[in-house]
């Protein structure tokens, strides 16, 4: 195996989480001695309890991670590690990128500038919905690429609107890009494969699990060179990828929305704490 194989041999395993695959990329930053290092040593060196260890430890010594590659291949799902050149250059400056990324579709559209997060609601308002149209239709003409969560409500609302116009998307999943969820949302999932681009740090074939989406959100982020909020609770996850935004140090902007109404609460906030107040495509423009 070389080094890139390697490291997605170990992305496999249970048990390797980003803080583990980084204790053992601190020791041993070529992964030479991923496979002769004894338990002792992994015990001091991972900080995780003994159950996962032993279950990362079989991982590690039973899984057959090039026939998962192969059959990745065959299904033309793509992986892109940490060491690659084409690794996107906005991800790589946030504190934790991932040290795999899983995609299928157009990997070119990871180069491309104008790349704008967008995030909101599951239960938009007929306002946000009509807004968020309103505002990104320009962009997307202009060639913005529009990055969301392939989530219900605002998120697939925003790859459908630059679908429709021909334009330029990548959908970031939370869990596998073999275990598509939402499952309503699987037709739209593969349209952004066919046309544009998908991608997950989880392996393909595992399932979305809660903690994962917190993950994604920081991917959305850390793509972006700014994050549009359209509509979103007091509190909500689009505000936790707000927060990654500004921690990336990227522009966040807000559209404003009806002080009675509790979808508009988290995005009027944001605008009072200083995110850029948005009622049309110009706002946005100006800070790329």
């Amino acid at each position: 195996m070389n080094k890139k194989e390697k490291l997605i041999h170990l992305h496999h395993c249970r048990g390797a989480g980003w803080k583990t695959i980084q204790a053992i990329m601190s020791k041993d930053p070529s992964l030479s001695s991923l496979f002769t290092t004894n338990y002792v040593e992994w015990a001091k060196m991972l900080p995780i309890p003994s159950n996962k260890l032993n279950l990362f430890l079989k991982d590690l010594h039973s899984l057959h991670s090039i026939e998962k590659l192969k059959k990745y291949e065959d299904s033309q799902i793509h992986c892109l590690t940490i060491f690659d050149d084409e690794y996107p250059f906005l991800l790589k400056q946030i504190f934790d990128p991932p040290w795999v990324l899983y995609f299928k579709g157009d990997k070119k559209l990871l180069t491309r500038k104008n790349t704008l997060g967008v995030v909101g609601t599951r239960k938009p308002t007929s306002y946000g919905l009509e807004a968020l149209k309103t505002i990104l239709l320009p962009l997307v003409k202009k060639k913005f690429v529009i990055i969301s969560g392939v989530a219900a409500g605002i998120d697939a609302e925003s790859h459908k609107i630059t679908l429709r116009e021909g334009g330029d998307t990548i959908g970031v999943l939370g869990g596998g890009l073999k275990q598509i969820y939402p499952k309503s949302n699987f037709t739209l999932a593969e349209e952004i494969m066919n046309k544009g681009l998908l991608i997950s740090e989880t392996p393909p074939e595992v399932k979305a699990e809660p903690w994962m989406f917190p993950l994604r959100n920081r991917i959305i982020s850390g793509l972006s060179q700014g994050v549009f909020v359209v509509e979103a609770k007091e509190r909500s996850g689009s505000l936790i990828t707000a927060q990654a935004a500004l921690e990336h140090g990227r522009e966040v902007f807000a559209l404003p929305g009806n002080v009675t109404s509790p979808e508009s609460l988290g995005t009027n906030q944001l605008i009072y704490d200083g995110a850029k107040l948005v009622f049309s495509s110009r706002q946005i423009e100006e800070e790329f």
